[in-house]
């Protein structure tokens, strides 16, 4: 589906985004609204008010793609929050893709290490 970078960054745009827009608009909403930069390969995610509604966009190396998935029953759990934006990793995306929450307690917390030389 999307193909694996090394450096990939996940921002989902958090509120209510509106489904009509496709790849023109999600890509003006990135640059104008969120000042980030639609060709960076990263993936921005949008969901609709009802939250059954998922748009991926990201750009593959000659064009943008946009990955759309519709909930036929439930809902996706869509994170709340103050900031516009939030950055997640490959794990909370697939957690919120299968319908779960991104802060799963049970979820190993990653590690970052320091070199000491």
């Amino acid at each position: 589906m999307f193909s694996p970078k090394q450096n990939l960054k996940i921002h989902i745009a958090l509120g209510s985004t509106d489904m009509r827009k496709s790849i023109d608009g999600l890509s003006i909403l990135v640059s104008e609204k969120f000042n980030l930069d639609p060709f960076s390969g990263h993936l921005f995610v949008f969901c609709n008010r009802k939250q059954t509604i998922l748009k991926i966009l990201y750009w593959d190396r000659n064009g943008f793609c946009l990955w759309h998935k519709r909930l036929e029953k439930d809902r996706f759990q869509w994170p709340r929050s103050k900031d516009a934006v939030m950055t997640i990793g490959a794990h909370e995306l697939a957690w919120l893709i299968d319908g779960l929450s991104i802060h799963q307690k049970k979820a190993y917390k990653p590690l970052r290490f320091t070199s000491v030389f």
